[in-house]
């Protein structure tokens, strides 16, 4: 069974740092590109970080650019979403995805986790 699931979620202070893991079982995650997404309270479903299979090519919105850091251990098949200097607008759900061929910052992937909360308050 095919099954991506997201852990490391969170209440943390501002300025504070977490790190998202995503586990896959049922499928090696060498082979796809993931996503870490994520949804706040009334607000549409946003790319976060990306990374590529292979060349391990990143990306990052410019609201976390310079504060996350994304990274994958092919032999763990685990993706990890280093997250620091965290501010309130960084809560949310955070899924990661999977998608086989290149990553997208549009969220058609193929496997979904279930989400982990992050929530940043004093």
């Amino acid at each position: 069974q095919v099954q991506l699931v997201e852990s490391g979620g969170g209440l943390v202070q501002p300025g504070g740092s977490l790190r998202l893991s995503c586990a896959a079982s049922g499928f090696t995650l060498d082979y796809y590109a993931i996503g870490w997404f994520r949804q706040a309270p009334g607000k549409e479903r946003e790319g976060v970080s990306c990374i590529s299979s292979g060349d391990g090519a990143t990306y990052y919105a410019d609201s976390v650019k310079g504060r996350f850091t994304i990274s994958r251990d092919n032999a763990k098949n685990t993706v990890y979403l280093q997250m620091n200097s965290l501010k309130p607008e960084d809560t949310a759900v955070y899924y990661c995805a999977a998608r086989g061929g290149g990553y997208s910052t549009a969220d058609d992937y193929d496997y979904w986790g279930q989400g982990t909360q992050v929530t940043v308050s004093s």
